[in-house]
């Protein structure tokens, strides 16, 4: 946006969240569902496609959380697993800030506890999680430090992923990102050979057209993110996401929602659906934005002072909340 045993096992535990909430039309996932990393394993790039372990094509779809410093209250465990056995989701996404006050760069221990924190929960959940790097603006040395030590401490579970650069804007060019990626990469490499490398474009990831020109050379398991607010980004982005696929580059959609970029404005329902039938038919991974409780604002897909814990009521979401929440169970498997 613009500014356990069982567990191991690969099956959730029906009572591991005791809270419930108010049952939608969508059938509540099963209790026994296979967690997300139990079913696809080790996830890999194979030309524009994300593949899991048996080399057949995945679909990752997902509820990003809101930047940590400030919406930390829902960085938990009992989030993570509410989003799993309630919400369905394949793959979460803390934002760790980057540049705000409270962000990394002025607090870098209480925003790395932050993130290790969903991380570490995510793995125990079996479910997929991004270590997203919420900058705006180039931080090449601070970045390389941060990821050579997630990758070092991270790096051999299949769980993981790294987005490295949320979102590059108007002022860096295709080149700079590019530099950028290839020394963040190395570093990451140098711990974890295969976790998936997730890099942006300028002009905050709709210049997928840029990357399909001239994608970084060397690099395996390396996808590109396309980010959509539907209320903006319409038909010329899926025209230029399509012609990218077309090319052979592997797109993840790791940001998105229904109003407009800025966050407010109503939910444009006609695009946000061309959008997802898009992603499904190309086999583009997606997440939602975001975990947040902000008043006024039509992406947050919580009401203010909704819990911390998980455990949401329907009068808890948001218009948002609800609907993401009925679509990703849609999906459920």
């Amino acid at each position: 946006m613009l500014v356990g045993v069982a567990l191991a096992a690969g099956c959730i535990d029906p009572k591991s969240h005791a809270k419930t909430a108010k049952t939608e039309a969508v059938p509540a996932p099963p209790g026994n569902r296979t967690t997300p990393v139990a079913r696809y394993g080790q996830l890999a790039v194979r030309g524009a496609e994300l593949v899991g372990a048996s080399g057949a094509p995945v679909v990752l779809r997902g509820q990003a959380f809101g930047w940590d410093n400030w919406w930390p209250q829902y960085y938990n465990a009992d989030v993570v697993r509410w989003l799993r056995d309630d919400w369905c989701v394949d793959v979460v996404r803390p934002a760790m800030g980057i540049e705000p006050d409270g962000a990394y760069l002025s607090n870098k221990a209480a925003s790395k506890e932050r993130m290790t924190t969903v991380v570490d929960a995510a793995i125990e959940a079996g479910v997929y999680v991004i270590i997203d790097w919420h900058a705006h603006n180039l931080h090449q040395a601070e970045a390389v430090a941060f990821f050579s030590e997630m990758a070092e401490r991270y790096g051999k579970q299949p769980h993981v992923l790294y987005e490295i650069f949320n979102e590059p804007e108007k002022d860096e060019t295709w080149q700079q990102v590019k530099d950028y990626a290839a020394a963040v990469i190395g570093a990451i490499r140098q711990h974890d050979p295969d976790n998936i490398v997730i890099v942006g474009s300028p002009e905050w990831d709709q210049r997928i057209d840029t990357v399909a020109a001239d994608p970084l050379k060397g690099q395996t398991n390396v996808v590109y993110s396309v980010h959509f607010y539907a209320g903006t980004h319409g038909q010329w982005l899926r025209d230029r996401t399509q012609a990218a696929i077309a090319a052979g580059t592997p797109v993840f959609v790791s940001e998105s929602s229904g109003a407009e970029a800025s966050g407010q404005g109503k939910n444009n329902y006609e695009e946000w659906k061309a959008w997802i039938d898009f992603m499904e038919k190309n086999r583009v991974s997606w997440l939602n934005y975001s975990v947040s409780d902000k008043a006024g604002e039509t992406i947050s897909v919580l009401q203010p002072g909704a819990r911390a814990s998980g455990g949401w009521s329907d009068a808890e979401l948001t218009e948002s909340g609800q609907y993401v929440r009925k679509l990703l169970r849609s999906h459920c498997k």
